[in-house]
This record gives structure tokens, sequence and C-alpha cells, in this order.
């Protein structure tokens, strides 16, 4: 099915995808590729190093500017912008235009701006109205203004209630493979709480390196990355943690916020933390010491290993 070009669009592109449809009052530059099955809607207009993939979606009174690169099946909702020039001066065109990339899935809301140069991962849905200043970790959702990480898409979220009756030596099944939350043994009495762990009990491996995490600013993300071999024991003792755990496959959300419950991550499981609260401590212990080549830091990477693996 060959694309469809309504009467009142002007389309000077050559490379427009089958079945793609454009519809009226948008204008399409010679230079620029649009995928098959594309919606183009009324007023769009679209510029010459723009590149789109295919089963995208542009909704009314969008442009897309030099330097745009939207992959497939990503929405993009009414009048939000891009753009591509930090430092913008009227008759001073820089020498190229920086890259903006939406990868795989995303979305886009309503009057969201976009700064130039950014990524917005995969999956990530970006909302009505958020004013986005860098780059955005793939399914992640982000509000306001400047916008923030307050969850993740397709995420079950995990309550440490379920831990509250669970005895001390008993782990407590999350929902991704290679995750637990484990309770510590509490001791609590007039002089104060306690809370402890023993190697073998509520520790499933002994420990080689720990560190703290605290002073995070609440807009701030941390983690980011998978282990190939190390496992991590993570005990937020002051404050609340928000922490994402993904396999693959599964991701399960767990707000981190008593001193008395551990959240086991095995090796190759993505993991990060967001939403510190202002006075939040976040412990980590690590089954392996330091080393910089156990970090897998992409995110494509990862779900690449994952195949090799699986």
């Amino acid at each position: 099915m060959s694309a469809y070009i309504h009467p009142q669009a002007l389309c000077e592109s050559s490379a427009v995808g089958e079945g793609t449809r454009i519809w009226a009052f948008a204008h399409i530059l010679p230079g620029a590729r649009l995928g098959r099955d594309c919606n183009i809607c009324d007023g769009v207009f679209v510029e010459n190093d723009v590149i789109v993939g295919d089963r995208v979606t542009v909704k009314c009174g969008v442009q897309l500017w030099d330097g745009v690169r939207l992959e497939d099946d990503v929405f993009v909702g009414p009048n939000a912008t891009f753009s591509n020039d930090r430092f913008p001066r009227s008759r001073q065109r820089p020498e190229s235009f920086a890259q903006t990339w939406v990868r795989r899935g995303a979305s886009i809301g309503a009057n969201a701006t976009l700064l130039p140069g950014i990524t917005i991962g995969a999956g990530a849905m970006i909302g009505a109205g958020a004013v986005v200043l860098r780059s955005v970790p793939a399914n992640a959702i982000v509000v306001g203004n400047p916008a923030r990480i307050v969850g993740y898409t397709q995420t079950t979220s995990v309550e440490l209630d379920s831990a509250s009756a669970a005895p001390a030596t008993t782990p407590v099944p999350g929902q991704v493979r290679g995750v637990e939350l484990r309770r510590l043994t509490r001791a609590v009495d007039m002089r104060g709480s306690l809370a402890a762990g023993e190697v073998g009990r509520e520790l499933p491996f002994v420990p080689q390196r720990c560190f703290m995490v605290y002073d995070v600013p609440s807009a701030e993300v941390r983690g980011e990355h998978a282990h190939r071999q190390c496992a991590q024991f993570l005990v937020c003792v002051h404050g609340q943690v928000s922490a994402l755990v993904d396999d693959g496959r599964e991701r399960a959300q767990y707000r981190l916020d008593r001193p008395d419950i551990g959240l086991y991550i095995a090796p190759m499981i993505w993991g990060t933390q967001f939403r510190y609260s202002a006075d939040a401590v976040l412990l980590v212990l690590a089954s392996h010491p330091y080393d910089a080549a156990d970090y897998i830091r992409d995110y494509a990477e990862f779900q690449a290993l994952l195949g090799e693996a699986g």
C-alpha cells in the first residue's frame, strides 16, 4: 500500500514508507525520511535532517527540526516541542545541530518541551507539559518542570508490608527473578532499636565491599546499571528510597523506608534507585570488590547479553 498524502499537505520528500498517512497542512521537507505506517497529523512540520521510524504517530502542531530522530513505535503528543540549538541566534546557523533521539516505543505527552541533544530511552513516558532538560532512562516516567522521574512503566509495586510477618530467616520473593526482600533481625527496647543480619541467614553472601549513598537531590537517579557477577544487598538505614529492579522481562519497584528490611539483587539484574528523601541514607553491601569491568551501564547492552544467555 502506498503512502497517503492529503491534497492540502505539502510533501517534498520521496522517502516516505508504505502505509504512512500525511494529513492536511503538514509540510515535509525534501531531506526528511519517514518510515512505514506512520500517522503525521494536521499542521506538522518536518525539516530535512529528520528520521522517523515505522508506526510513529506525530499529533497536530508538532515541529520536527533538523537532528530529531524518532525510532519505531514512538508517539508524539499535540504541540510537543523539540529544539535543536541550545544557544539560538537569528541568522546564525551552527555547523551542525544537536541530535535528539526518542528510542523505540517511547511517548511524548502534549505540550512537553525537550532540550536538544538528549535521548529519551526506549519505552519511556514523558508527561504532558514536562520540560525535559536531560536524557531520560529507558521505561522511566517523568513529569514536571524540570522533569523528574516519578516511576517506571509496566512495573509492579511491591510493598514492604508483605515482609512484616515473615520469619527473619525466610526471604520474601519479589516479582523479578533473582530479587528478594529479606527481613533483618530487629530488637526494640527502652534503649532504642537494633537491626542485625548474619551471613547465611539474612545476608545471602559474605560482603566484600560496602558503601553508603546519601545527600542525593530528589531529582537525581542513582544506579542505572547491572553487574555481571556482583550481587548487592540494599538497606535504607534512614529516610526512604525507591528501588527499581529489572530482569529484562519483568520490572518491580520497592520503596525502601525501614532499616530492618534489605533488598537482595542478584547479578544480571538492572538496578536503579530514585526518589531519595532529603534525609535518605542507603547502605549497599556487595559480594565482590569494585571492578569497573563488572558494570553494564547501557540498557540495550544488558538486554542483548540476556538474549545471548537465554
